[in-house]
């Protein structure tokens, strides 16, 4: 194979002033057809290592000194954990989530970076045969479970979001897309950019406080965690993809060559991290008012003709009310104040919500899982957003089987099921969608040899096939030539 060469370091740009540069149109350009623009994504990375040059960077000058630093990092993230639990035990409140809905709209806020999980380092699974290269590709490989549908990162993180309803975050502004622009342009152009895909990938595997805190509350509110204590077990910097980030960077650094320019391309892609929305800016941008409200405007595009005139609310018509969006403020105070809403009280006791849920809810359908929490929520807090009395008791019961659950969790991410390279599908229809992997295990056969047959599989191993039925089964079989 071919080596990889290291390129030049890319032209930057002041600010991302392109025409269709905004983070979110390179997330589904790149997505859709990664090939399109190629120049186009090279450069919307280069824009965005301009602006990453401003920020500070705590990275160890000395290469030497990066494993000790990866682990004095997890010590005071551990001893920050410790804190924290400590403080929760003594019946201190969630320190991230005010509410079921608030972790919800915590999980659409990030999912378009999650549905990208790994997508910088898919350049260089082409590097099979270079051993340097072996501790990246093999982090992307965890990344995508292996091939295993139920260890495949952006998998759970697909399956989270339908069981919530939270699938729809198109809505979502640039800023909550630009992580996962930048993760697929560098992942479809790793060879252009390999130091800042070296540094990119060192600082998003080191293990966060707030994928620990975030891990602990979903649980308490009934949110399965496991997508998140997935990260906590493989990133951890003895073994993990932490300590496979810090060998990659001393596997990789050039013995010939501008070594210190490497190493601030390196800097650059570590920088690039700390642009976009973030875990604790999504958190943070939470308002359960504004949420319902906006829910709300979006259902009264088409609820604003759908509502006979004899329902009146405060004396005008429901689809009077539903004519302006910037109305639904005031008609939610207007159902409060006629008792179609009892803020603070237990749903069932409120018309309004009998309306939407329940064996004989007339609206039945009209709102999703996510907005019916969003709902249930706003009206089981009281008027200060507190939440009622009764939420906190089953809060406090929660807490109790939260560590429980996660250890649990961590048993539940060992053990990768042994499979053979290639699995027959005997009773397959010509119609029938297994003939793609039929199709796929017959070009891997007639393969001239390894090389060819990787270069089938690499292919398929893209951020935008990698967890579809194909592209698992490829996944697999990459694996264990690649273990060969």
């Amino acid at each position: 194979m071919t080596p990889m060469l290291f390129a030049d370091a890319p032209a930057v740009q002041t600010a991302p002033t392109r025409p269709g540069q905004g983070a979110k149109n390179v997330y589904y350009s790149l997505y859709a057809d990664p090939s399109a623009s190629p120049e186009e994504a090279k450069a919307f990375v280069a824009d965005h290592i301009a602006i990453a040059r401003e920020l500070p960077s705590d990275l160890p000058s000395n290469i030497s000194a990066l494993q000790a630093w990866i682990e004095q990092r997890a010590e005071i993230v551990g001893q920050q954990y410790r804190e924290y639990l400590a403080a929760r035990k003594n019946g201190a409140p969630r320190r991230y989530f005010s509410c079921r809905a608030h972790a919800l709209y915590f999980l659409k806020g990030v999912g378009p970076t999650k549905l990208v999980d790994g997508a910088w380092l898919y350049g260089l699974v082409r590097q099979w045969d270079n051993v340097a290269f072996h501790p990246l590709i093999k982090t992307y490989l965890e990344e995508l479970g292996e091939g295993l549908p139920d260890k495949n990162h952006v998998t759970l993180y697909r399956k989270l979001l339908a069981t919530h309803g939270c699938e729809d975050f198109e809505h979502l502004g640039d800023d909550h897309f630009l992580q996962g622009a930048l993760q697929l342009a560098l992942g479809h152009h790793a060879e252009h950019f390999l130091p800042e895909v070296i540094g990119y990938n060192l600082g998003y595997e080191q293990l966060p406080l707030h994928l620990l805190i975030t891990s602990y509350e979903l649980n308490e509110l009934g949110i399965d965690p496991y997508y998140f204590t997935l990260h906590v077990t493989v990133d951890n910097a003895s073994s993990g993809h932490a300590r496979k980030a810090v060998q990659a960077v001393s596997d990789l650094m050039p013995r010939v060559g501008d070594r210190d320019a490497f190493w601030q391309r390196v800097v650059d892609g570590y920088r690039l991290n700390d642009l976009g929305a973030s875990t604790t800016s999504v958190i943070g941008e939470f308002d359960l008012q504004a949420e319902l409200v906006s829910i709300m405007a979006a259902k009264s595009v088409a609820g604003k003709n759908m509502h006979s005139d004899y329902c009146r609310v405060a004396g005008r018509s429901v689809n009077d009310w539903l004519a302006a969006p910037a109305q639904i403020p005031d008609f939610l105070a207007a159902l409060e104040q006629a008792g179609w809403i009892k803020r603070g009280e237990a749903v069932e006791n409120s018309r309004f919500w009998r309306l939407v849920e329940g064996e004989r809810a007339e609206m039945f359908g009209v709102f999703n899982a996510y907005e019916l929490q969003v709902l249930r929520d706003w009206i089981t807090s009281t008027a200060d957003g507190q939440p009622a009395a009764s939420q906190r008791v089953l809060t406090a019961r929660a807490r109790q089987r939260t560590l429980d659950t996660l250890s649990q969790n961590a048993e539940r991410s060992k053990a990768f099921p042994v499979r053979g390279l290639i699995r027959r599908h005997p009773n397959l229809n010509d119609g029938d969608s297994g003939n793609e992997l039929r199709l796929l295990e017959q070009q891997v056969a007639g393969a001239s040899g390894k090389g060819e047959a990787m270069a089938i599989l690499g292919r398929l191993l893209s951020p935008e096939i990698h967890h579809t039925a194909v592209g698992l089964m490829a996944t697999r079989m990459y694996t264990q030539l690649f273990d060969a």
